[in-house]
């Protein structure tokens, strides 16, 4: 069985965006069926900044959208920076 990656793509709009700078919050979409702490680990993993919380949302469209906030040492902006969002 082939492994699925969790963390799909970053999800960029003007909100997310002011997300990254004022809540210090990054927004993903995700697999269907990701849990909270499924992706928390990946996020840890992948970017190496230890998370605080993670909220999940459903689109109309079926998306699954993840709104990962990050503890106070990490820093969604050096996060967007690497993904090359910001």
């Amino acid at each position: 069985m082939q492994k699925r990656s969790i963390l799909l793509y970053p999800k960029v709009t003007e909100k997310t965006s002011k997300l990254i700078e004022t809540e210090n919050k990054i927004v993903f979409v995700v697999d269907k069926d990701a849990t909270k702490d499924l992706i928390k680990r990946e996020f840890e993993r992948k970017f190496s900044v230890k998370v605080e919380k993670v909220n999940l949302n459903r689109t109309f469209s079926g998306e699954k959208i993840a709104y990962i906030k990050l503890k106070e040492g990490g820093k969604a902006q050096e996060v967007a920076t690497k993904l090359k969002i910001l």
